[in-house]
């Protein structure tokens, strides 16, 4: 309906300048549609996430617990969380799943940082992405979500923990 619309308008306007106009209206229009969209949908996202990261907590045997003879030195991770084929094979997925269409910026350079935590099985949990942009920040997070890898878990002791994971990222719009 709404491609209906504007092309109506768009066929009976007569000026050239205005005729561009209308058009340059239509795609800001539809960029910020689809960036609408994009909320909704990580929205959705979040809620299943959140809805899965519940029922972890709720399972069993997901608690570390600290008798007095441990010391906080016993306790220093002996494997970091990995990525399979490394920290620019992550950045490799991310930048193929990352929706560029939906990041709406005048700014040609854009940061942001992502935190997220790797979870004892691999799955992450926990995405934050903190930056200047509101659009890009999301889209960073749909893309972190939906990586079809899984990590290495981070390890003390020979046993799976959480690991805190931090991923700056940036996009240079030309």
């Amino acid at each position: 309906m709404l491609n209906t619309e504007f092309k109506k308008k768009f066929e009976a306007e007569a000026n050239t300048f205005t005729k561009a106009a209308i058009k340059q209206d239509y795609l800001l229009f539809m960029k910020k549609m689809d960036s609408i969209e994009n909320v909704a949908m990580i929205g959705a996202l979040l809620r299943v996430k959140n809805l899965e990261d519940l029922k972890r907590i709720n399972q069993k045997g997901d608690k570390i617990e600290l008798s007095n003879t441990q010391s906080k030195e016993n306790l220093a991770i002996t494997k970091n969380a990995d990525y399979p084929g490394g920290i620019n094979a992550l950045r490799q997925e991310v930048a193929q799943i990352f929706y560029t269409p939906g990041v709406y910026s005048e700014i040609k350079t854009i940061k942001a940082n992502v935190d997220f935590i790797v979870e004892k099985d691999g799955s992450i949990s926990n995405v934050n992405a903190q930056g200047d942009n509101f659009t890009f920040n999301r889209q960073a997070e749909i893309a972190l979500y939906s990586i079809p890898e899984k990590f290495s878990p981070a390890t003390i002791n020979g046993e799976s923990v959480r690991f805190s994971f931090k991923l700056p990222l940036t996009m240079n719009i030309e």
